[in-house]
């Protein structure tokens, strides 16, 4: 029945005794075909936490691992010159039993963001982990005892608030430019915003998916000139642009507060 299905093209043999629909998503069906699960910020993101960006699949490998293919091609083993567009994690995991057949759990894939990546995005990940809920103060225990001495200083940076990563890339780089930057601030006569430096301006996270439609643009700007009768300033940065260009947005901010600094 399988094999015929593999020939109707109905199934995908993706490895020895591992079959999957044509739908299956491409990640998983490379980790599957290599002989690993997804891992690091490929896993985060299939359980719907931040992860930075998208391309490359990670792939968490067993150290028993004996039989690895090439994540393109099930015929072929696994070389260095064959593994484009993977990253290969062989570390021990600190929770082996959770997580599901083709991937890791969550405390895993966040140990191995935070030895993968730059702090402030993993930072990003573990707090936006823990404000949807997909890992709690136990979690963040056992994460931060599973990971060496050079980590540790993230977990006092960690302000569960934050509602997404380019809230976390943006405010902890204010912070690291000096400025006083306070998130989630409920203002009167505006509302909650994402986060307002040096008590004067206010700035919002925007992006696509939160503010697709002209009813949500006209919302936001009711609300700047609201926030403007009060006395605030107001920048709404684009995800690219707070992602990719983090020091550009940080200096605008820089530059409008030094504009209106009262003598």
């Amino acid at each position: 029945m399988l094999t015929g299905g593999v020939r109707s093209g109905v199934l995908l043999r993706v490895r020895r005794d591992h079959y999957a629909l044509p739908s299956t998503d491409l990640h998983v069906l490379r980790a599957v075909r290599v002989g690993g699960r997804l891992g690091c910020t490929t896993a985060l993101r299939a359980f719907g936490i931040f992860g930075f960006e998208g391309q490359v699949t990670h792939i968490h490998l067993p150290r028993e691992l004996s039989r690895a293919r090439s994540p393109h091609d099930r015929r072929h083993h696994l070389t260095r010159a064959n593994r484009a567009g993977t990253e290969l994690h062989w570390s021990a995991l600190l929770e082996p039993e959770a997580g599901s057949e083709v991937s890791v759990g969550v405390v895993d894939a966040l140990a191995q963001t935070v030895r993968c990546s730059p702090p402030h995005l993993a930072l990003a990940s573990i707090e936006n982990a823990l404000f949807l809920g997909k890992v709690d103060g136990s979690g963040i225990a056992d994460l931060f005892a599973g990971l060496g001495s050079e980590h540790q200083f993230l977990r006092a940076r960690i302000d569960p608030r934050s509602e997404s990563g380019q809230e976390t890339v943006l405010r902890t780089a204010l912070e690291d430019a000096g400025l006083r930057s306070e998130i989630q601030v409920l203002i009167p006569g505006v509302g909650r915003v994402d986060g307002v430096v040096e008590g004067r301006l206010i700035w919002e996270a925007d992006s696509r998916l939160a503010h697709d439609g002209w009813e949500l643009h006209v919302r936001d700007r009711d609300r700047d000139i609201d926030a403007a009768r009060l006395g605030y300033m107001s920048l709404r940065p684009a995800y690219n642009r707070t992602m990719h260009r983090t020091n550009e947005v940080v200096d605008a901010i820089r530059h409008l507060l030094d504009s209106t600094r009262r003598p």
